[in-house]
């Protein structure tokens, strides 16, 4: 194909939006009458339903984004680049899926490595329709060029909505990690705005095409810090053809364990929740949950026929100490309990010249006094009822937490006013994720195949746990920024984090290209740093355009004027104390807003030109232009200095294109570790 013939490219996009109609015809032409059984019937519309889903077909979505022209030496054959596979009538391939093998050269080959291929090709599109394309020649010296001018314009694109596939833009390091094996836990730690989100979205993607069966059938969890996060993201896996991931925030994860405690309902003080966090807290569940098993003070009689068999305190004690010693959980031993000591008394009878068989056995096991007698020794338990104990009986919360906690911490675990019941008590997040704990003791939580976890940094030890026993089985995709942490029970290390999630050999990777924060943006936050997190490297912002950095002492309303005026969309992130004042500011000025957060708001959340940001839930989203209304506000709105600041570099990265600072204009009208307003030409100062 002439590499100058943009007609041919777009008789090739009709082509191909052709045959994908003429797939999703085929697919609506088959039904489930042929099934074998109503439960293949089921299982074959369930399928058919997916398939149709997959081959949605949306005019203003590209079907390809990229091309790649293979060598004479490796074939020669030239291979379209999207979103999903399409082929035409004959079975061969009009669009390559980005997952493939085949289009791997795509997002790693370079002029020193050029993977076979002679050419890669890049598309320009608007509103779906090919506009443009420009080349990179990878075996020329001296040709093509090194900067994408298509690349940066998809990158910088404005935008209004939920986020987006990155699936065009996917960098060579992004790449390796979304590909990584499926055994392999990796951990992620991205500074702002290099795409670590997106990775793991696009890493869940891949593995849902590489492991389709495996990963069906156990499940794949995406798990994000808040449900606006979520709603934020919903979008990216169904652009991919990908439908079958499930996602929850943690609260909603551990809610989930077949508990009926009512889940999140109360808070509590920030050193509280951070020492029901601490891992030495599994410990203290552990024990809790152990010591209700008895030790037997009398022999079991078992009444059957003429005879009493007699087993024996010693032997009793050796059937608790057998199960024990086999790591089963709480309930699975305790049900094997009253046949272990059904096994003794059998033994009697084939000593007295008997021969039970099986029947026998279990019928033993079920006679009443052997039930009673296991209950007696091995009681059942309820998650909420043995937390409320700890939480109300000063003298066995001492017993168990002995040598483990202080004093000090255990009067802080005590409820000052107990309910009068584990059924009417109002459990916190952090009383939600010891439920699951004790919960997992009592019996094994059900592992997934893959989970993939965002702003996993803010995670207590329990929380981290609460995930890896949801992945023993499994493998994990950890997201995070050890700078961006802002709950006192975050994460010190990943290391640390790695141990809590049972996944030690885990991988951390560190991604510091930033290819969405513009570079004066990104340097401006990044003097933070070196109180927050002074361990990492700092961000490099690779876009070529430095953004816009402004700084006013105006109004909320002044200071979003220009942002408005701008295609894309706008943040206006505040202290989560000034949301009353800001909202009423907005209204009275006639300003349209969708607040994030809001349950009213769901529906425009995302898809209003302007969205009003509590900055305790900024993290994690971006915006074309972002207004920060008084940083010193968003610091002291936090339990301490440190995360106050770190909640700040948070909600100073959330920028695309252009950032305003709105401050009070008076001296300590920024935070000191600021060093107050850049000086450097372009970074405009405002009234």
């Amino acid at each position: 194909m002439p590499v100058d013939d943009l007609g041919a490219e777009r008789a090739h996009l009709a082509a191909s939006r052709n045959d994908l109609a003429r797939m999703r015809k085929k697919v609506e032409s088959l039904d489930s009458s042929t099934a074998g059984n109503w439960v293949s019937a089921e299982i074959l519309d369930a399928t058919l339903a997916r398939r149709l889903e997959q081959l949605a077909d949306d005019p203003d979505v590209p079907l390809f984004f990229g091309r790649i022209d293979r060598t004479a030496a490796v074939g020669g054959e030239s291979f379209h680049i999207g979103r999903r596979h399409i082929s035409d009538s004959a079975g061969d391939p009009m669009v390559v899926d980005w997952r493939a093998p085949v289009s791997v050269p795509f997002y790693r080959a370079s002029r020193t490595e050029p993977m076979g291929l002679a050419r890669r090709r890049r598309y320009g599109f608007s509103h779906g329709d090919l506009t443009a394309f420009e080349d990179e020649a990878l075996t020329e010296v001296g040709a093509g060029q090194e900067h994408s001018a298509i690349l940066e314009a998809e990158i910088e694109r404005p935008r209004v909505g939920p986020m987006r596939d990155i699936v065009a833009t996917i960098q060579p390091e992004q790449d390796v990690l979304v590909r990584a094996d499926l055994s392999q836990t990796i951990v992620v730690q991205g500074a702002p705005g290099t795409g670590k989100t997106a990775v793991g979205l696009h890493r869940a993607a891949y593995l849902l095409y590489a492991h389709r069966d495996q990963l069906t059938r156990r499940g794949v969890l995406i798990v994000g810090p808040n449900a606006s996060f979520l709603r934020y993201i919903r979008d990216v896996l169904p652009a991919l053809g990908e439908i079958q991931a499930k996602q929850a925030t943690i609260d909603q994860l551990v809610a989930e364990n077949g508990q009926s405690h009512g889940g999140v309902r109360a808070q509590e003080p920030a050193a509280v929740a951070t020492l029901k966090g601490d891992v030495r807290m599994a410990e203290l569940l552990s024990r809790a949950v152990w010591s209700h098993v008895g030790s037997p003070e009398e022999a079991l009689v078992v009444p059957r026929g003429s005879r009493r068999w007699r087993v024996p305190t010693s032997e009793a004690q050796e059937a608790l100490e057998g199960l024990r010693a086999n790591d089963l959980r709480y309930a699975a031993a305790r049900a094997l309990l009253p046949r272990a000591l059904a096994h003794r008394v059998l033994v009697q009878m084939e000593r007295s010249g008997d021969s039970p068989d099986d029947r026998v056995h279990d019928a033993v096991a079920r006679a009443k006094p052997v039930k009673d007698y296991a209950a007696a020794l091995w009681p059942d338990l309820k998650p909420a009822k043995v937390l409320f104990r700890l939480f109300t009986d000063a003298a066995w919360l001492a017993e168990v937490a002995d040598g483990l906690l202080s004093e000090t911490e255990q009067e802080s675990l005590l409820w000052e006013k107990p309910p009068r019941s584990a059924g009417t008590a109002r459990w916190t997040l952090a009383d939600v994720v010891l439920l699951d704990e004790i919960a997992d003791l009592l019996e094994r939580t059900p592992s997934v195949a893959h989970i993939v976890a965002d702003e996993a940094q803010d995670l207590s030890a329990m929380m981290l746990r609460a995930l890896g026993r949801r992945s023993t089985t499994g493998s994990l995709t950890i997201l995070g920024d050890l700078a961006q942490a802002t709950t006192p029970w975050a994460s010190s290390s990943w290391a640390d984090a790695l141990t809590h999630l049972g996944k030690p050999d885990g991988h951390v990777e560190q991604l510091t290209r930033g290819f969405r924060v513009p570079a004066d943006v990104i340097a401006y936050a990044a003097r933070l740093l070196p109180h927050i997190a002074p361990d990492l490297e700092p961000p490099v912002a690779v876009r070529r355009t430095r953004g816009d950095l402004t700084f006013t002492g105006s109004s909320v309303v002044e200071a979003l004027g220009a942002a408005l005026e701008r295609p894309g969309s706008v943040g206006l992130i505040v202290p989560d104390a000034s949301l009353a004042a800001v909202r009423t500011e907005l209204t009275e000025a006639g300003l349209p807003f969708a607040e994030i957060g809001v349950r009213a708001d769901e529906e425009t959340e995302f898809d209003a030109h302007l969205d009003l940001v509590p900055a305790s839930l900024a993290k994690g989203l971006e915006f074309d232009h972002v207004v920060v209304s008084d940083p010193v506000g968003i610091v002291d709105g936090e339990p301490d200095r440190d995360t106050g600041l770190r909640r700040l570099y948070v909600c100073l990265t959330r920028a695309v294109t252009s950032l305003v600072v709105r401050h009070s204009g008076l001296p300590g009208g920024l935070p000191e570790e600021l060093g107050g307003i850049p000086d450097r030409v372009g970074a405009k100062v405002g009234a």
